[in-house]
């Protein structure tokens, strides 16, 4: 399992120590501000008081390749772009960070950020398509046009075979699998006569102005 490595123990960045230790993660932690540090102690592999943007720090730390790098310095750009430079010229393939806005966003996609996220527009998004498709539990974009959705089927759709709902046909997106609530059993790519029952998720591919006419 590759090693993660978190720089700035902010908000954001304590949370996703948290969730990659939860999952089982090798999570390095970092950040100049003791008591942030002492927070994820119990939790991260290795808990660090530096700054995270010393090239020292980067050495000792021995940062490799397949590592991940998440990076949360707030607004400071300066810091963001310093460390996103200083692990690009390391070869790193994986370097996530945490943006404000768009145009932090379009910097550190230019100076080698591997993925950019803005996570107050991603809530936005979340909560907005909650009320737009209240049956979406989930999404992942493929593209900026195509996105694969789980979905709780609507009650419409119970007891009629995949044939019969004319998914592809009335709303341009693609049944790739159905998984069963209960038993965690996964059947991927369902023919026309599967039936879809109560308890199940629905895994769709599509347009996300499709998904959205889905009710």
């Amino acid at each position: 399992m590759n090693r993660c490595v978190v720089i700035g123990l902010g908000t954001f960045g304590s949370n996703i120590v948290r969730e990659l230790c939860g999952k089982g993660f090798d999570v390095i932690a970092v950040d100049k501000n003791k008591e942030a540090v002492q927070r994820v102690r119990d939790l991260a592999s290795k808990a660090i008081v530096a700054d995270g943007t010393d090239k020292e720090i980067m050495d000792q730390i021995g940062i490799q390749e397949d590592d991940t790098v998440i990076l949360s310095f707030g607004e400071d750009l300066a810091a963001a772009t310093l460390i996103t430079l200083h692990l690009r010229q390391r070869k790193l393939r994986s370097i996530i960070v945490k943006a404000p806005n768009e145009e932090h966003k379009a910097i550190l996609e230019k100076v080698g950020a591997s993925e950019v996220i803005i996570p107050e527009k991603e809530v936005a998004h979340k909560v907005a398509r909650s009320l737009l498709s209240p049956n979406v539990l989930d999404y992942l974009p493929l593209s900026d046009e195509y996105m694969i959705f789980e979905m709780a089927p609507p009650q419409g759709f119970l007891g009629k075979t995949i044939a019969e709902l004319q998914l592809r046909s009335e709303y341009n997106v693609m049944v790739i699998a159905v998984k069963d609530v209960l038993s965690d059993r996964v059947t991927t790519l369902p023919d026309a006569q599967f039936v879809v029952r109560d308890g199940q998720v629905l895994i769709l591919v599509g347009k996300e102005r499709d998904i959205d006419r889905i009710r």
